[in-house]
């Protein structure tokens, strides 16, 4: 049943049950110990009192002699067949009693529990008040039990009890019962009137108390509840805003050093890796239809040449050589491009899933020296000039790294005009390889550096596409360095040329591996832009930017 209810529901049940289980056990025990108490000033007012009655009863006792009348039966309700005063006629022995025992109830008992009468006058003597002829005597049980060592006299026993009134209506008795030590029981009793009358309002302001400080609970336990789930309730807010689509909104001030606070931290840090992760997928998504849109245009232009150039020699009868050949340049310039195009979105789409490449300690000095040897045979007219003051070594794919240096030399020819100066510069910074290539062409603006990276990008979008390429060539080299944890980025220097940065993390100058000792020219290419080239020179990238 409490799992339908509200944790604002239950939290207020469980405080109005603990505060209802802690005031009944305190009114319990309040109750219990002024009862005691009470009882306790009672018992002492009769055992003060028994003394002189116990004394009267043995001399009325000493008095009888041999003549001592038999006892009068108790009657059928308990009460002894008491001889009241009566028409002034009051015994010694009651006398004795109202002088040292007002308004007690006394009554001496033999063995068999009939009430001792004899010449003296031993009989019951109702409890009243002095000038009070009413008569209030308690219902004694016919045989008394309880009874416990009295350790002030010697051989006798004691039994405190508490006893009806024979009348109805009347108060009770507390009664004491002493057995002595020649059989007889004296009983003494005191009504207690005020004991009752005190339990009854202390009963009654108990239950007055219990049920103000139960309402008192209720009502401070809800502005304490709603106060403490206020958090909460921002949390169930913020995510409806959230859930209607706006991911701008956040849980407000929550306090850490609350579980509701806990709460709400948490659900803040989840809506923000949620918005972060939904801005990556829409940006993800926009990139993905930009990048299939620009693909589908770089192919549709030599698809559409191939197309026309097919029609023309299919439809033309009177084909000269001179126009065949020309038709078929075309065509296989046409295909060309449309084979690095595939190969260079093939390349992309590896990339993007992130297949593992070669983890080899390679020799950056080196990797560099061929590329620039290579690029100076594929393009003379542009000049390159490598300076580098020691080894570098990183932990990477050697052709990749490779690919990442031919790509940023043919962007150099693709984008400068011929005769152009470049500097290629590899150092150690610290734990990074740094590699630069700055030429002193026209350079590129702040806008084209922030995106001179991205897919099917140009500065010049109305450059010929057989001289300008798809736009790849930079995008395969961030891709790459991404995937060897370094960065890659344009700075912008109008007038005075562009200048293009790599930054990789670098191994410890002193590691080695079979990779250094066969990088080929590392000592040669130190410091010198000339050093041989041991190997075939890769096919440059396409151009960029």
């Amino acid at each position: 049943m409490t799992a339908r209810l509200s944790v604002r529901a239950r939290l207020l049940l469980a405080v109005f049950v603990i505060a209802l289980a802690a005031l009944v056990l305190s009114d319990v025990v309040v109750y219990g110990q002024l009862r005691s108490n009470l009882y306790n000033q009672v018992d002492k007012s009769l055992q003060a009192a028994h003394p002189a009655i116990q004394a009267a009863a043995e001399r009325a006792k000493e008095n009888e002699g041999a003549g001592t009348s038999p006892a009068k039966p108790r009657s059928a309700d308990g009460a002894g067949a008491s001889a009241s005063d009566t028409a002034g006629e009051v015994s010694s022995f009651c006398a004795i009693a109202r002088q040292n025992a007002p308004g007690m109830f006394v009554e001496v008992l033999d063995a068999e529990g009939g009430v001792v009468t004899g010449r003296t006058g031993r009989e019951s003597c109702a409890a009243v008040e002095p000038g009070d002829t009413a008569v209030s005597s308690p219902v004694i049980p016919a045989h008394l039990t309880g009874f416990t060592p009295d350790r002030t006299i010697p051989h006798e026993s004691v039994a405190y009890f508490t006893a009806t009134a024979q009348a109805a209506g009347e108060p009770g008795f507390r009664v004491r019962a002493q057995k002595l030590a020649d059989g007889d029981v004296l009983i003494l009793a005191l009504p207690i009137t005020e004991v009752a009358a005190a339990l009854e309002h202390t009963l009654v302001v108990e239950l007055l108390v219990t049920a103000a400080a139960l309402a008192t609970a209720i009502a401070l336990g809800a502005f304490l509840v709603r106060v403490g789930l206020r958090p909460l309730r921002d949390v169930e807010r913020t995510a409806e805003v959230i859930a209607g689509g706006d991911l701008v909104h956040r849980v407000p001030n929550p306090n850490p050093r609350t579980e509701v606070g806990h709460l709400a931290t948490a659900f803040n840090v989840m809506v923000d890796r949620i918005e972060l992760l939904i801005t990556n997928l829409r940006a993800s998504e926009n990139r993905l239809l930009r990048f299939v849109g620009d693909a589908s245009h770089e192919l549709r232009t030599p698809i559409a040449a191939v197309s026309a150039y097919a029609q023309l020699f299919e439809h033309n009868d009177q084909v000269t050589p001179e126009d065949r050949a020309r038709i078929m340049r075309g065509i296989r310039r046409e295909t060309a491009r449309m084979a690095r195009l595939v190969e260079d979105l093939l390349l992309l789409a590896k990339l993007d899933e992130q297949r593992p490449l070669q983890r080899l300690p390679v020799e950056v000095v080196a990797l560099v020296a061929e590329g620039v040897e290579a690029a100076k045979v594929v393009g003379p007219g542009w000049p390159l000039q490598l300076q580098a003051a020691e080894p570098v070594e990183v932990l990477g794919d050697p052709g990749a790294l490779r690919q990442v240096v031919d790509n940023l030399l043919a962007n150099v020819r693709a984008h400068t005009p011929e005769g152009t100066s470049t500097e290629v510069r590899v150092r150690r910074e610290g734990d990074r390889c740094v590699i630069e290539i700055a030429d002193d062409g026209p350079g590129i603006s702040e806008e084209q550096a922030a995106l001179v990276f991205e897919r099917f990008f140009r500065a010049d979008p109305s450059r010929s596409r057989l001289s300008g390429g798809a736009g790849l060539g930079l995008a395969i080299v961030a891709s790459i360095v991404d995937q060897h944890d370094g960065t890659a980025e344009a700075v912008s220097r109008p007038g005075t040329g562009a200048l293009f940065r790599i930054v990789l993390p670098a191994l410890a100058p002193d590691s080695s591996g079979p990779a250094n000792e066969a990088a080929p020219g590392k000592d040669s290419a130190v410091g010198r832009a000339d050093a041989p080239a041991d190997s075939p020179a890769r096919p440059a990238g396409t151009a960029q930017a």
